[in-house]
């Protein structure tokens, strides 16, 4: 009877022991989804072509020749984010403003943001028409938060 005792003993130890794998499969800080529409007819997508975005002050650059949708990352370190958008000739700048919501996801995954009371306005407007804020709570990355009208 020891034995069986020692060896269920045993059994939990080495099974009470095991780690878990630190692997992150859940959804993270989601970033800006920016749709282009045609400010004439504004049911339709519209093609912005050789679209250079960076952020203000940050050295990262994202280049497109022709997309009608980009998806960009928010600052979560402040309540606002420019954005410079270019497009051959003009530049725009846009100022998204936000409230954070850090939430805590998992020991593996760790805190991701929500951008709440979501702004925008913009600052230069050469080529862009009309900015529409389409959700105020960016929580995931399935769909378009804000549209832009060129």
């Amino acid at each position: 009877m020891k034995k069986y005792i020692l060896l269920i003993l045993t059994a939990i130890i080495a099974l009470s022991s095991c780690e878990q794998d630190n692997i992150c499969v859940e959804a993270t800080t989601p970033n800006l989804s920016i749709r282009f529409y045609d400010y004439t007819n504004p049911t339709s997508l519209k093609d912005v072509t050789e679209l250079t975005v960076w952020a203000a002050g940050k050295d990262s650059l994202y280049i497109k020749n022709t997309t009608d949708s980009i998806s960009m990352p928010l600052d979560v370190n402040k309540n606002f984010t420019y954005y410079i958008l270019a497009t051959e000739k003009n530049i725009d700048t846009i100022k998204f403003s936000y409230n954070r919501n850090d939430i805590y996801v998992s020991r593996s995954c760790g805190y991701k943001t929500i951008f709440e009371e979501f702004t925008a306005e913009i600052n230069t407007s050469t080529w862009i028409k009309q900015i529409e804020i389409i959700n105020t709570i960016i929580n995931n990355d399935t769909a378009a938060q804000v549209n832009i009208y060129h």
